[in-house]
C-alpha cells in the first residue's frame, strides 16, 4: 500500500476534502470508500469516483 492509498483509507462517508490535483473542485463530501475507490460530491464538479491509490486527498477540518 503506498502514502496515498494509506492516507486515503482513513477516510470515511461525511469527511470533508480536496483534491490537490483539481483545486478548482473545491471542498467535497466523501460519500464512500470502498476498495481503494472514493467517492466524493465537491462543489463544484459534482460527484467523482477518486482512485485512491493514485491521489491522495486532502482531509479538511473546518
Amino acid at each position: 500500500m503506498n502514502d496515498a492509498a494509506a492516507l486515503n483509507a482513513m477516510l470515511e462517508p461525511g469527511m470533508l476534502v480536496r483534491n490537490p490535483n483539481a483545486p478548482d473542485w473545491g471542498i467535497g463530501q466523501v460519500q464512500s470508500n470502498i476498495g481503494g475507490r472514493v467517492t466524493v460530491n465537491f462543489a463544484e464538479a459534482g460527484k467523482q469516483v477518486i482512485d485512491g491509490t493514485h491521489v491522495r486527498l486532502l482531509q479538511v477540518f473546518d
